[in-house]
């Protein structure tokens, strides 16, 4: 099969309508990582992602019949653009289904590149299959994202621009989420550098093609994590795998704080502030030279997309100092007494900045304060700093990994509640639109009653919320099957320490 996308890559017509983008050598990145690394940067685009590229080459072959009658296809973002301004740039009529959850930027760039929009459901599978039946309705022909050889050859075509602009490299790193881009990268490497290490990077809460060639078969996930939208995929195609099973070296996963900070060096670099899934890459990048310590290779990163929505920065901004290891978060435990306060920061130190400090009044004993600490030295002067506080008698939990302490925890103010009875906690993933919360309440039995709220906008399709509910103990697996009916992600946090320490009720 790698012979075929070659082939269909060398014909692949995609520069009717895409660019040649330019692959840049990244100096403060390579400083850093001491390795030279190079940057692909697919997020110049005419639609600021690799995504026109096969979706031109798909049109390109369709049949005049099939052009006449036009297309349609699903998507939440990227792939929704290419299909639009190929099809305006071929005069094809575009029908794009859309989830009802898509920022409006995205609805507007897809109206304003000739697409007709169609709004449905609240998550891709729904707008897929609304798709599927007006596909069936008005004769259209579907193209999908990423599980078509027309595509994959369309996204081939970046492969053959870099083995132009450079020498081969030692790896290169290709974000995963249906498996289109990497299959069409790595099947033209492969044939011509067969030496160069291909590397996929998916998010650990959606890595579907590190289960699939770990299980030698396709995967469908349970769940998907929302954050990196554009590799947000439950099943890598069937097409993408096969080629991944015989071109793919390597997967490896990142978290999302790591993609964040991917993000801020992104920009550092060439001052443009990549999407989630565009800088993905290199967050795995990073995490691969780390774990395997190695230095002085030419390493090529795929910069895929920068379709950001604004909204979404304050929570990059705030996710991407963990996630480079400089800021630490933890809950400490201080005298409550004139000057433990001082006497902490004292101990810090006046080289470590402290980010934030919460703290409410809770008894005249002891006061368990949140706090966030600089650590410019990364994992080594947090395990310093965590040393020198038990060292000093202080109880601390680390939070910095804890995802209810970063998303919620931090920005709650108040204390433990008094009187509330059989509280449970759970931190849920709403779908962003009128009505979610209004169908999360009016299901919910009147006995049980909503005892804590927490919610931010984050500028994503889906929001997070933490809720704390009074549900009498004999009531507890009646109200874990409403849970599960609603079909909102949802994650028990009663056990979390930071609910524990900060929110729990006390008699």
């Amino acid at each position: 099969m790698p012979e075929t996308i070659l082939r269909r890559v060398l014909k692949a017509p995609v520069y009717d309508v895409a660019e040649q983008t330019p692959l840049e050598p990244a100096p403060l990145i390579s400083k850093r990582v001491r390795n030279q690394v190079w940057l692909k940067r697919e997020d110049l685009q005419p639609v600021f992602s690799f995504k026109l590229r096969g979706a031109y080459n798909c049109l390109y072959h369709l049949t005049d019949q099939q052009k006449q009658r036009g297309v349609i296809a699903a998507s939440a973002g990227n792939h929704a653009q290419g299909v639009a301004l190929a099809a305006t740039k071929m005069g094809i009529k575009a029908t794009i289904v859309m989830p009802r959850t898509t920022p409006t930027i995205k609805v507007d760039s897809v109206r304003n590149r000739g697409g007709e929009v169609v709004l449905f459901g609240d998550a891709y599978d729904e707008a897929a299959q609304h798709a599927q039946q007006l596909c069936q309705e008005n004769g259209y022909t579907y193209i999908p994202p990423y599980d078509d050889m027309d595509v994959i050859a369309g996204q081939g075509t970046i492969a053959l621009e870099m083995l132009r602009q450079a020498k081969p490299f030692d790896v290169i790193f290709i974000p995963v989420g249906g498996g289109g881009l990497i299959a069409g990268i790595a099947a033209v490497i492969k044939q011509v550098a067969p030496e160069t290490r291909i590397v996929g990077v998916e998010p650990e809460d959606a890595a579907c093609m590190t289960a699939a060639l770990k299980a030698n078969s396709r995967v469908k996930l349970d769940s998907v994590g929302i954050f990196a939208d554009g590799v947000a995929v439950a099943q890598a195609g069937e097409i993408p795998f096969r080629i991944a099973q015989s071109c793919v070296d390597e997967m490896v996963t990142v978290k999302t704080d790591e993609i964040c900070a991917a993000v801020k060096d992104i920009f550092q670099e060439t001052r443009v502030i990549s999407e989630p899934a565009g800088a993905l890459a290199l967050a795995g990048m990073k995490k691969f030279v780390t774990e395997k310590g190695v230095a002085d290779l030419k390493l090529a990163v795929i910069v895929s997309g920068a379709n950001m929505n604004f909204d979404a920065l304050r929570y990059i901004s705030e996710r991407t100092e963990i996630g480079e290891k400089r800021e630490s978060i933890f809950a400490v435990t201080i005298p409550e007494t004139p000057g433990s306060f001082k006497q902490f920061c004292e101990l810090l130190g006046d080289r470590r900045a402290i980010t934030e400090f919460n703290y409410r009044y809770s008894d005249e004993d002891s006061a368990v304060v949140f706090v966030g600490v600089r650590t410019e030295g990364g994992v080594a002067e947090k395990e310093q700093l965590v040393e020198q506080l038990k060292k000093c008698q202080y109880d601390l939990v680390d939070l910095s990994d804890d995802e209810m302490a970063k998303l919620h925890l931090r920005h709650m103010v108040g204390g433990h509640a008094h009187g509330v009875a059989h509280e449970l906690l759970y931190r849920f993933q709403f779908p962003e639109r009128p009505g979610a919360l209004l169908q999360f309440l009016s299901q919910m039995s009147e006995e049980w009653n909503i005892s804590l709220f927490h919610y931010r906008n984050h500028g994503a399709a889906y929001g997070r919320v933490l809720v704390g509910v009074q549900v009498p103990p004999h009531q507890q697996q009646q109200f874990e099957d409403y849970l599960n009916t609603l079909g909102y992600p949802f994650f028990a946090e009663q056990d979390n320490p930071g609910y524990q320490l900060f929110l729990r009720p006390v008699d």
